[in-house]
């Protein structure tokens, strides 16, 4: 098990799926959020939830909300997450996610040293800022971007002490955005496991 805290960010707009992308069924169980929560609970010696409310899931597991007076911004899950569980580091993952693997959170791992703000998920298409290990020493910038609304994870771990970890296959980070790509989730998902 790996001796880090694994959040999943489950608290965001789904504007583009249009209805809230936690909650869509997926293998086998009645969210993605309980897909996921279950799955990294076998990984992590912690697994928590971050989310604008924990009303909405069916299933008992540690949530940290977001301030209630704040918008959808990864932002609040952060500073929230920072101060509930008082650790130096954290791994995170976005809940769109689900077929991030063992072998990617062992390679962030193995990348981590104590001297660096973030260790994140690049491939060919570019970063993934939603999957990487944050240091609490980027807490004071995550408030200081809460109280400006400014949401912007890139342009943060452009200035901060970021290494990124190269990995060649895209298809670990497929995230579901729209309804097609949750389809071929699905899909994919009965394939690799059958």
């Amino acid at each position: 098990m790996f001796p880090i805290p694994c959040i999943i960010f489950a608290g965001g707009k789904s504007s583009r799926m249009g209805e809230d992308k936690s909650l869509l069924p997926f293998g086998g169980f009645s969210s993605l959020s309980e897909f996921q929560y279950r799955r990294l609970s076998e990984l992590f010696s912690h697994v928590a939830i971050s989310t604008k409310s924990a009303d909405k899931f069916s299933f008992d597991a540690p949530f940290i909300l977001d301030p209630s007076e704040v918008d959808y911004a990864p932002t609040a899950g952060f500073v929230s997450a920072f101060n509930t569980l008082k650790v130096e580091r954290m791994m995170v993952l976005s809940v769109d996610t689900p077929f991030v693997d063992e072998d990617v959170f062992k390679a962030l791992l193995d990348a981590d040293t104590p001297d660096v703000d973030a260790i994140i998920a690049k491939t060919a298409s570019g970063t993934h800022p939603m999957c990487g290990i944050y240091h609490r020493s980027l807490l004071g910038e995550f408030e200081r971007m809460l109280h400006e609304k400014d949401h912007r994870l890139g342009k943060l771990l452009s200035t901060s002490n970021t290494r990124f970890v190269e990995f060649n296959d895209e298809s670990l980070f497929m995230n579901l955005n729209h309804q097609h790509e949750y389809q071929a989730a699905l899909a994919r998902f009965q394939t690799d496991n059958n």
